[in-house]
């Protein structure tokens, strides 16, 4: 019997999202208590951060979430627009991650717009009263500016602040993790490499 013709790699990239898009179904299925938590790691010069953000849209363009522009994430992300991103969903299997590397692009103000209104307007406050991952001196004082913005806009929608915003992960490199006894896990690869799509596996 003659060997299955190789996938075409213009290809290679819809079935790559097409397996995130069904393991997230099958972790919210399966109850996961936060399926859209990832972790992302960004850099500053010798500094390596990472830390736990959610997951809100992924399409061709890539992987979406929102934050604060001048926080450490985004201010690393300005200078060295870079990231890895990381889901584990311990809910699947013996466990299941997906790993995502690449390019980091802001998303329009428009985009950010239309989703800054679907938030709570709580957290559209405290977008304006954070002065995220800069030094607080106590509790009682972001308390005092999220009084002052809540008076500020009492009675009004609430307008995005120009500080805050979302980003799109451009994937140039996805890895599906699936867990197995013995540690003998089952590792498959998608690369981008000269602007074409290629899959393989990886030892365990």
């Amino acid at each position: 019997m003659s060997a299955p013709p190789p996938a075409n790699p213009s290809t290679l990239y819809q079935e790559a999202l097409a397996t995130f898009a069904e393991l997230l179904s099958q972790a919210q299925a399966a109850g996961d208590p936060e399926p859209t938590a990832m972790t992302l790691a960004t850099t500053e010069g010798e500094r390596v951060s990472a830390r736990v953000v959610l997951l809100k849209g992924v399409d061709e363009r890539g992987f979406r979430f929102f934050t604060n522009y001048m926080s450490d994430k985004g201010r690393q992300l300005a200078a060295e627009p870079r990231a890895a991103l990381c889901f584990h969903w311990k809910t699947l299997r013996h466990g299941v991650q997906v790993r995502v590397e690449g390019a980091v692009e802001p998303l329009s103000a428009a985009e950010s717009d239309a989703y800054f209104a679907t938030r709570a307007r709580g957290s559209q406050l405290g977008a304006w009263a954070s002065l995220q991952s800069r030094p607080l001196v106590d509790h009682a004082a972001f308390e005092a500016r999220l009084a002052e913005v809540d008076e500020r806009f009492a009675g009004a929608p609430v307008p995005r602040p120009p500080h805050w915003g979302g980003f799109v992960v451009r994937p140039e490199r996805i890895e599906f993790w699936y867990g197995a006894d013995f540690r003998l896990h089952e590792r498959q690869l998608y690369v981008r490499e000269a602007g074409s799509w290629r899959r393989g596996m990886l030892f365990p």
